[in-house]
């Protein structure tokens, strides 16, 4: 389905906006509520002293931030991946690829609990390779395994096998709490130096990916059509592949795990801009950013003063989405 190109056109010169807006609500919104002039205050006349200033410098913005990033990441993974596989149901959180970066940061956390902020990336993002490959291999070897709703069931079985090993690896070493901690309560407690490395990285995988937009655009047309048009579907596929390593491992080194982001945006961002991925990209990096950032900041109010966990909002959207999917469409993509 064709869309005018004035769109995400529109939705790019607007997001600048969007963004410093969805920065202030949630910089203004939480637990203790700050006003705008302290806000102020705080980026132009930092005081150390302040309480409120060390609220906003140390934890809001960055928390803030790290959802826009992180929501980007996966915005972005999850329409290369559905994009590349012409499955509608293709998801970093539903393909094993966040599992497999949990599963790996879990062992770290057991045999190398001083390990460095570039070493957790890097374990996440091997992490991240790995669920994918035991996904796609296992997928490979079955009988019509690659098919959208089969490839769903096996990663999500495979997935959720990789998070039971990482709670029995968890509790066996005694590091329950700060698994439990990791997983649930990490957006809050963002590291800032963490966001300072994974922002190069998410800026290296947003430009390959625009790099590559056009190619995988052609590829989500199907191989042969691909392969007839000239292109090298190999080596996209490849290149594809490191980009959604990279962003997935980053985003859960970052943040922990968050499902369905990479699931749902995806199909948003299509249906509003249409299937040229030179646009679902940048279009999916910005409504991706902003829905975590928002749905942290909503979060924040469905316990309160007490949080909840992101995940459980991304997923109260996501598992309804997900069933409508199957049920509609059955993750095939459709003229």
């Amino acid at each position: 389905m064709r869309k005018s190109p004035s769109v995400p056109f529109l939705i790019i010169c607007a997001s600048p906006f969007l963004i410093i807006l969805t920065v202030a609500l949630s910089i203004l919104y939480g637990t203790k509520g700050i006003d705008a002039s302290t806000i102020w205050q705080a980026i132009v006349h930092f005081d150390s002293t302040n309480v409120d200033h060390n609220i906003i410098m140390q934890s809001r913005l960055p928390r803030v931030l790290a959802a826009l990033l992180v929501g980007a990441f996966l915005a972005i993974s999850g329409a290369i991946m559905q994009g590349m596989t012409r499955n509608y149901l293709a998801s970093p959180s539903i393909m094993g690829v966040t599992d497999g970066s949990a599963f790996v940061i879990t062992i770290c956390m057991i045999f190398f609990p001083a390990m460095s902020n570039i070493h957790m990336i890097m374990f996440s993002m091997i992490g991240s390779a790995l669920g994918a490959g035991i996904v796609f291999g296992f997928g490979s070897i079955m009988r019509n395994g690659l098919s959208p709703v089969r490839l769903a069931i096996i990663g999500t079985v495979i997935g959720t096998f990789l998070s039971s090993l990482s709670s029995v690896l968890a509790t066996h070493f005694q590091i329950s709490q700060d698994l439990t901690f990791w997983y649930n309560a990490k957006i809050h407690k963002v590291d800032p130096d963490i966001l300072l490395l994974a922002l190069p990285i998410g800026l290296t995988g947003l430009v390959l990916a625009l790099i590559i937009s056009k190619s995988i655009t052609i590829l989500s047309l199907g191989d042969d059509i691909s392969i007839s048009l000239g292109q090298r579907t190999k080596w996209v596929k490849a290149i594809s592949i490191i980009i959604v390593i990279c962003l997935t491992g980053t985003a859960v080194a970052l943040v922990g795990k968050i499902g369905f982001v990479g699931l749902i945006i995806p199909h948003i961002t299509r249906f509003i801009v249409g299937i040229d991925y030179r646009f679902v990209i940048p279009c999916s990096a910005i409504i991706g950013g902003i829905f975590l950032a928002l749905s942290d900041v909503a979060s924040r109010f469905i316990n309160f003063p007490f949080e909840t966990p992101v995940g459980v909002v991304t997923a109260l959207i996501g598992v309804p989405f997900f069933l409508y999917l199957i049920r509609t469409r059955g993750g095939e993509r459709r003229a």
